[in-house]
């Protein structure tokens, strides 16, 4: 299929993928929670002559064409726990929940293009995994646990393709970068237990705030000090809770926070400098402290030669003007399991108004991306599936 007929077809069938988007957003469930969603992909794909089966609960993969070569796409399907303020005609019917991070845009987009690939699955010269993939957004992450259950097997696809939606651009972007993507994301967990006083007999006690001052003070210094400049890595403490008197000193503080890396061997170095320099602190402050490493997601890293390909086939359907370099993301995404697996590529596709000079990132409860970018993903995802 050449690149006018995929553009024909996406714009042939984007109404369609609309109200299927609409529906997804009204509807948003958490991180493997998602059953109605899941539901609704099987209700669609069996609509449009797509067999698929369940993995992981609430996954789904299906496959087109019976060509030797095979290639994976990929998209995730749950929501966020935000309270949706964008005001939109068709938002959350859930209240708390949200799909603020654009995965009913994802998976819409690779409805759009599993109905292209099935009507023209005579032009195939290959299999075409469409894998819909829970629980991207909570440790220990769908593509984990779908990849555990065989997702990647039967056929093995030599490839995975994945996208995002980005409100850092306008609409018609693609961009995309090779190597590190984005990070590696581990969730930190404290509990310091000191012991309680009056405040103004402090030395009768063991203070957990000043402990955990000392902590926060100690832990963004080893982050200058024990990491190459050169290498990208970011430790945030973003939550503190103690005490609820202005004249005792509590027992406890709870804190949390992340750490993020693209080098993964200083980030298993980080994990045992952190548990000694949490050990030796709260010893200094004759406190207590539980602190918990939950292992995230490893970084994403983009193959080379699929990154140049993803960038090559922009360049052909969009022009120039239309692709960008993509700067790598302290975020983190699960897609960093298939590429562990095997090659992969992951690029990203704007979604800001071309009027807007900004607009509210991912998971922000305003976030409303533009629809009409995903006629650009659902172009991109097809012409990755023909040489």
């Amino acid at each position: 299929m050449n690149n006018d007929a995929i553009i024909k077809n996406v714009n042939d069938i984007y109404d369609e993928i609309v109200e299927i988007r609409r529906r997804i957003h009204r509807n948003p469930e958490l991180s493997f929670e998602e059953y109605e969603t899941h539901d609704l992909i099987v209700e669609i794909l069996e609509r449009f002559n797509i067999k698929c089966e369940t993995v992981a609960k609430t996954g789904v993969v299906a496959h087109i064409g019976s060509g030797q070569d095979c290639i994976a796409l990929r998209a995730d399907i749950d929501a966020l726990p935000i309270h949706e303020e964008t005001n939109l005609p068709y938002a959350s019917l859930n209240d708390g929940k949200m799909h603020a991070c654009g995965h009913d845009m994802h998976t819409s987009m690779l409805l759009g293009a599993a109905k292209i690939l099935k009507e023209n699955e005579h032009l195939l010269d290959k299999t075409i995994k469409l894998i819909f993939q829970p629980g991207e957004e909570k440790l220990p992450g769908g593509a984990s646990i779908m990849i555990k259950e065989g997702v990647l097997d039967n056929p093995r696809p030599s490839a995975v393709y994945g996208q995002h939606i980005y409100p850092g651009a306008e609409v018609g972007k693609v961009l995309t970068c090779v190597g590190p993507i984005m990070a590696s994301a581990d969730e930190l967990y404290w509990t310091i237990n000191g012991k309680s006083t009056h405040a103004a007999q402090p030395h009768l006690g063991a203070d957990p705030i000043v402990c955990a001052s000392a902590l926060i003070q100690a832990y963004q210094s080893m982050m200058t000090k024990f990491r190459d400049p050169l290498d990208s890595g970011v430790l945030s403490v973003t939550s503190i809770h103690g005490g609820a008197s202005t004249n005792i000193i509590p027992d406890e503080v709870k804190m949390m926070g992340t750490m993020r890396a693209f080098n993964e061997t200083w980030r298993k170095d980080m994990h045992l400098k952190l548990e000694a320099m949490t050990r030796e602190i709260g010893s200094i402050y004759n406190c207590q402290i539980d602190f918990e490493i939950r292992k995230g997601y490893p970084f994403v890293d983009n193959s080379p030669v699929l990154a140049d390909r993803v960038r090559k086939k922009a360049l052909k359907l969009f022009g120039t003007d239309r692709y960008e370099e993509f700067v790598p993301k302290m975020w983190g995404e699960d897609f960093s399991y298939y590429s562990q697996a095997g090659e992969s590529v992951f690029w990203f596709v704007g979604v800001r108004e071309e009027a807007l000079n900004d607009m509210p990132p991912l998971h922000n409860s305003k976030m409303a991306p533009e629809e009409e970018a995903m006629k650009i993903g659902m172009s991109m995802m097809l012409s990755v599936c023909f040489d």
